[in-house]
């Protein structure tokens, strides 16, 4: 039996209580020890057993990048201002009726195309042929008694020279005779006043254009006041486009005309994939809007083949400079980045190098160079987005592309990307 002993304190102390504590200890000492010796196994003996077993020899090397490559090369660009403008016809004309009377005939198909002084329509002219009719015989009275007037002051004439007559007599005939040749005046008026009313009855084109919609039926009473009018014409061949340019473009334009030269204008559709005319500028309109910072120009288009529509809404592109010798590249050649614009240059070794460029005009999917760039160096037109400095490239010349293909001059649209080249 184990006897109980006391502490300083009075407490007694079990002995088991002791034993407990002492094998903890040694429970944890083994543990850190079970935990250091694996980790000693796994990074030091496993590492080396992978380095014997990891056959020695060079790195296996990156593959390289499929890209699409052409040269930049020398050419003309030119510089444009665009904006939405809208076909605007030179003269449109509201036919209408210049006497009062009953549509007779209509001799025009809605949408016909006519020429000046083709007749379109007839009003009846009996009306009026009475009223000619009617003046010509006032003419003739009028004539006879001027005639008889003349005949009796040639009598009177004599006789007052003989003093047989006295010269009030005289000078009575000779008023008549006046106021006779007055009368003839106004009856010969009504003639042609009679005359012009037949004409009138024929309703003759204006203008030469395309006759709209028709407003009045023939058999109706058509007046010289009616609002619609006959029908409306509208000029085609040549036509105008009215399209704002910013205000601060109009320095440069104005320099262009001062010095006598014909800008080209362009119309495109709504998409501007299909140039649908092409004309030059005609003139500027002479005050700045201030709502939009904009000026109107006005460009003028023979339309010869009817491709411009009166109201129709267009892209105009004003070719203000043509930029010659200058390196172009695609436009899907050149890249972003925080430190600004570069574009991928292929090196003899095939590999790719970024190149810090400058860039001028856009146009037609491609972009003149500034600076940073060589006619006939290779650029990276298709895949740059997966390169980096340094890269190795596999340039793809299928369809004539590698090292055929590039921008072409004045403005032309370039090689583009046709999403057949090959994916990673």
């Amino acid at each position: 039996m184990t006897i109980p002993q006391e502490t300083n304190t009075g407490e007694k102390t079990e002995p088991s209580r002791t034993a407990t504590s002492s094998r903890r200890w040694w429970i944890a000492v083994l543990v850190l020890c079970l935990i250091a010796g694996g980790t000693y196994v796994m990074f030091f003996r496993g590492g080396k057993t992978a380095k014997q077993a990891s056959p020695k020899g060079p790195a296996v090397p990156a593959r390289p990048v499929p890209v699409v490559a052409v040269p930049a090369k020398k050419g003309e660009i030119g510089v444009y201002l665009s904006g939405l403008g809208t076909v605007t016809p030179l003269n449109t004309v509201t036919v209408k009726s210049r006497v009062d009377g009953q549509l007779m005939r209509v001799l025009f198909r809605e949408g016909q195309i006519v020429k000046n002084n083709e007749l379109l329509a007839e009003i009846d002219p009996r009306p009026f042929q009475v009223q000619l009719t009617q003046a010509e015989g006032q003419l003739a009275r009028d004539l006879a008694l001027l005639k008889n007037a003349r005949l009796d002051l040639q009598r009177y004439q004599t006789l007052s020279s003989q003093d047989s007559i006295p010269r009030q007599q005289l000078d009575t005939q000779e008023a008549l005779v006046r106021q006779y040749e007055g009368a003839v005046k106004v009856d010969q008026g009504q003639i042609d006043n009679a005359k012009l009313q037949l004409v009138y009855c024929r309703i003759t084109s204006p203008l030469s254009g395309r006759v709209g919609l028709r407003q009045v039926d023939p058999g109706n009473i058509i007046h010289a006041t009616d609002t619609n009018g006959l029908i409306v014409i509208t000029q085609l061949q040549p036509i105008s486009v009215i399209f704002p340019i910013p205000e601060d473009s109009l320095p440069l334009v104005l320099a262009k005309l001062k010095g006598g030269a014909r800008l080209p204008v362009e119309a495109y559709d709504r998409e501007m994939k299909q140039k649908l005319a092409t004309g030059y500028l005609l003139t500027v309109d002479n005050q700045v809007d201030t709502t939009t910072g904009t000026v109107k120009f006005k460009g003028v288009f023979p339309n010869n083949g009817n491709e411009l529509f009166p109201n129709q809404f267009v892209n105009a592109r004003l070719l203000v400079e043509m930029k010659h010798d200058a390196v172009i590249v695609p436009a899907s050649a050149v890249q972003r980045g925080p430190q600004g614009t570069f574009v991928y240059v292929v090196k003899p070794d095939k590999t790719a190098a970024v190149r810090p460029v400058t860039l001028g005009v856009t146009e037609g999917g491609n972009t003149s160079v500034g600076a940073g760039l060589e006619a006939g160096e290779i650029v990276v037109a298709d895949g740059a987005e997966r390169l980096r400095d340094g890269s190795a490239v596999d340039v793809n010349e299928a369809n004539g592309r590698g090292g055929q293909g590039g921008p072409k001059g004045a403005g032309g649209p370039g090689p583009q990307r046709d999403g057949k080249g090959p994916k990673p």
